[in-house]
C-alpha cells in the first residue's frame, strides 16, 4: 500500500508540473464522463416515469384482472360475481383488490350549463394499486364508504373550472338524474397537459347505494388483484377455480394479468435503443478523448527521457518506472472522470431536468450510484488504456540515454 500511495502521489505531482497540456487533453474525458453518467442516470428516472404511467393505465405487477361472464349471453349476476371476488380476496390474504366500474355523471356549474363527463367508481384500494396522484385533498379511505354524502375526486380542469375552492371548505356537487345526488369533493387529481375534460372517482360503494339512474353503470364491473409477481400465476389457477365453483356452470371465469410487465416482460427497458444510441456516442467522444491523452503523454514521456535514465541509475526498476507513468494517466483521467460525475449530478438533480425529465413521478430516484461508479470505471479504464502506450516506452529507456539527452 506504501508503494502504491506512493506511486499515486509521484503521479499527481507530475501532473500539476504538466497542468496545462494536460487539463486540455482531459477536457474530452470529462465529457464523455458526464455525458454516459448523465445517460445512465436520465434513463433510469425516465424508466420510472415510464413504469409509473404504465401502472397508472395497467395497474402495478402483477395485476389480475378477474372476468365472469355467463354462458348463454344473459346479464350476469353481479351481487353474486361480487361475493365471489370478495371471497377470494379474503382467502389468499390479498391487500390490494378492487372493482372499477366506468360511470357518466353529468353536473351544472354556473356559466357552463350541464356537463357530461365521464367517472369511475371504485374501491379505496385502487389509487395505490394504480399510483393515482392526488395534487390537492386525499384519496380514499376506509372511512369514506359510511359517508351519506358520497366523497368524490375530480381532476384538475373541473376543479378550476369551479374555481378552485378549498377543500378544506368541503365544497360540493350536485350530480344530476332521477335522484340528484349532493357529493363532497375530496381531492384533486392532476390533469394532462392541455387536457380540457372533466373526470371524477367516487367510491364503488357509494355506487351500489345511489338510486340515481345517471350514475347507474350498464357494464359488468372490472374485478382486480395485486398480487406479488412471483405467485401471479399459481393465484390465478386457484382464483380461476374458486369462482367458477362458486358460480356453477352457468359461468365462465377467466383471470390474466394486465399490467405492462406481462405485456413488456419483466425488467424490459422502452428506453433501451435511446441510452444505447446516447451511450455509444459518449464512449465515442471518451475514446477520442483517451488519444488526445496518448498524445500529451508521448510527449511528455520523451521530454522525460533524461529524469527517467537518471532515476534507472539510481535503480528505479522497468516495473516501477512503468506503473508510475501509467498511473500518471490514471490518476488524471480520474480526477476528469470525477469532475464529469459532480457535473452529471448537478446536470441531473437541477429542477428544471427533474421538472422535464420526472413530470409526474411519485417515486423520484435518487442520483444511482451505479451511474457514478460507470462514470468513474469508464474515466480509470480509459486512463489505463491511454497510459499503456507512454509506459512501454518509458520501460525502454535505458542510462545511457540520460547521458545522450
Amino acid at each position: 500500500m506504501t508503494g502504491l500511495w506512493g506511486a499515486i502521489v509521484e503521479a499527481w505531482m507530475e501532473l500539476r508540473i504538466h497542468r496545462t497540456r494536460v487539463l486540455l487533453s482531459l477536457v474530452g474525458v470529462a465529457v464523455a464522463v458526464a455525458s454516459i453518467t448523465t445517460v445512465v442516470a436520465l434513463g433510469q428516472v425516465a424508466q420510472q416515469a415510464s413504469q409509473e404511467q404504465n401502472e397508472r393505465w395497467g395497474g402495478r405487477p402483477a395485476m389480475l384482472v378477474l372476468g365472469a361472464w355467463t354462458t348463454d349471453g344473459s346479464p350476469a349476476d353481479v351481487a353474486a360475481v361480487n361475493a365471489a371476488y370478495e371471497a377470494t380476496a379474503q382467502r389468499y390474504a390479498i391487500t390490494y383488490s378492487s372493482r372499477s366500474t366506468w360511470l357518466n355523471p353529468s353536473v351544472q356549474l354556473p356559466g357552463a350549463g350541464v356537463i357530461f363527463f365521464g367517472g369511475q367508481a371504485v374501491d379505496a384500494s385502487y389509487g395505490t394499486m394504480h399510483r393515482v396522484r392526488v395534487m390537492e385533498g386525499r384519496w380514499f379511505t376506509t372511512a369514506d364508504n359510511d359517508r351519506l354524502a358520497p366523497a368524490i375526486i375530480i381532476n384538475e380542469f373541473f376543479w378550476k373550472q369551479m374555481g378552485s375552492p378549498d377543500l378544506a371548505t368541503h365544497p360540493t356537487v350536485v350530480l344530476l338524474g332521477g335522484d340528484d345526488v349532493t357529493a363532497v369533493i375530496i381531492g384533486v387529481t392532476p390533469s394532462p397537459t392541455g387536457d380540457q375534460s372533466q373526470s371524477m372517482y367516487m367510491l364503488y360503494s357509494a355506487y351500489a347505494r345511489t338510486t340515481n339512474p345517471v350514475l347507474q353503470a350498464q357494464q359488468q364491473p372490472n374485478y382486480e388483484y395485486w398480487v406479488p409477481p412471483e405467485l401471479s400465476e399459481e393465484l390465478s389457477g386457484r382464483i380461476k377455480r374458486d369462482v367458477a365453483a362458486a358460480l356453477g356452470d352457468a359461468y365462465q371465469v377467466d383471470v390474466s394479468r394486465a399490467d405492462y410487465e406481462a405485456q413488456l416482460g419483466a425488467g424490459e427497458d422502452p428506453y433501451k435503443q435511446i441510452k444505447l444510441l446516447i451511450g455509444g456516442v459518449a464512449v465515442l467522444v471518451l475514446g477520442l478523448g483517451g488519444l488526445g491523452l496518448v498524445n500529451i503523454s508521448l510527449v511528455t514521456v520523451r521530454q522525460r527521457i533524461r529524469e527517467i535514465g537518471i532515476r534507472r541509475s539510481f535503480g528505479a526498476t522497468a516495473a516501477r518506472v512503468f506503473f508510475a507513468v501509467m498511473m500518471e494517466s490514471v490518476v488524471a483521467t480520474l480526477v476528469a472522470g470525477i469532475a464529469g460525475v459532480a457535473v452529471a449530478i448537478m446536470f441531473v438533480q437541477s429542477p428544471w431536468v427533474q421538472a422535464q425529465i420526472g413530470d409526474g413521478v411519485i417515486d423520484v430516484p435518487p442520483f444511482p450510484v451505479s451511474a457514478a461508479l460507470i462514470g468513474i470505471a469508464a474515466s480509470v479504464a480509459v486512463g489505463a488504456i491511454g497510459g499503456l502506450l507512454p509506459a512501454v516506452v518509458a520501460l525502454r529507456v535505458k542510462v545511457i540515454d540520460a547521458i545522450r539527452y
